[in-house]
């Protein structure tokens, strides 16, 4: 008996300690142009596409081709969901890893396809300073078509298509979510006769939503058609909570389902990486609040 016990013992760790199976590796992404063509709205010149100087945050430089990486789940966990995830970066660069792979990875860990959206920065020429860009609503809008066009061949539900950004592209992603009804762009082809509203929304310490007397700030668009929404921020954030705060109050008053989190402390720019703070368990809650608006299934 005690010989059984110990042989089941060992096949355990043994099995903890051997490598993956192929099934178990991550499948490298999709990647696919977001245009079929030039982007529309280009102006200017803004130099080859580059990562910058080496940090912790892999910084992507200087967009011209968008493109959306497609990381799918493992077949045995898909949900039929996806997300398009718009890292951060001012509208100047975008946090690359931090804000898009990692978070790709997490989505496909609860079921859903991970696409990460790879949307021009800089700010072209003529773009005022206090003005947000356009270039990349086009290419979230674009985006938003394009997964519901590829739905039938990805095996997605298109009425489970939602987006994800942190700091400017919380921003975009609110954007897109108050702006849908309004083209940033001529059509192109059959691909633009699709629906541009995401189905819901998660934002995480966006910008550009503190001043209500902005016409352009996406609080001032919340309607009760607005997608339903979650958000997180910290309070010691040097891009205020009030960003957050303002488009949970819109969204309440419209009568659209919204949950908010401020945690006490944690900065800018936290992502998913592990820390010291609270604010790193809003994956955990992001995770609840889709599986209560029934856009995943119940924890098994």
């Amino acid at each position: 008996m005690r010989r059984t016990t110990l042989g089941i013992g060992l096949a355990a760790l043994f099995g903890l300690l051997a490598p993956p199976s192929p099934a178990d590796e991550p499948r490298p992404p999709t990647v696919l142009d977001v245009w079929p063509g030039p982007a529309p709205g280009e102006v200017g010149e803004v130099g080859p596409e580059k990562y910058l100087d080496e940090t912790p945050i892999k910084r992507l430089a200087n967009v011209s081709r968008p493109t959306l990486a497609v990381h799918r789940p493992a077949p045995d966990k898909d949900t039929g969901a996806s997300v398009i995830v718009c890292p951060g970066g001012g509208y100047h660069i975008l946090a690359m890893d931090l804000e898009g792979d990692e978070v790709a990875a997490w989505l496909n860990s609860i079921g859903v396809t991970g696409i990460v959206l790879k949307y021009r920065v800089p700010r072209r020429e003529g773009t005022p300073e206090a003005q947000k860009p356009i270039q990349p609503v086009m290419d979230l809008q674009r985006a938003i078509r394009l997964v519901r066009s590829k739905a039938p061949e990805w095996k997605l539900d298109p009425g489970r298509v939602g987006v994800l950004g942190f700091s400017a592209g919380g921003h975009l992603s609110a954007a897109a979510s108050t702006r849908f009804d309004r083209p940033a762009y001529e059509r192109i082809d059959a691909v633009d006769d699709l629906d541009a509203r995401p189905d819901f929304a998660v934002l995480v310490y966006p910008g550009g939503m503190e001043d209500p007397s902005d016409p352009e700030n996406p609080v001032a668009h919340v309607t009760p058609q607005t997608p339903p929404m979650f958000l997180a921020h910290a309070g010691d954030d040097q891009v205020s909570p009030i960003n957050s705060v303002n488009m949970y109050s819109a969204l309440k008053k419209a009568g659209v389902p919204a949950e908010l989190h401020v945690y006490a402390s944690g900065g800018h720019g936290f992502g998913l990486r592990p820390g010291p703070h609270p604010c790193s368990t809003w994956p955990q809650r992001c995770e609840d609040w889709l599986r209560s608006s029934k856009i995943l299934p119940p924890r098994p």
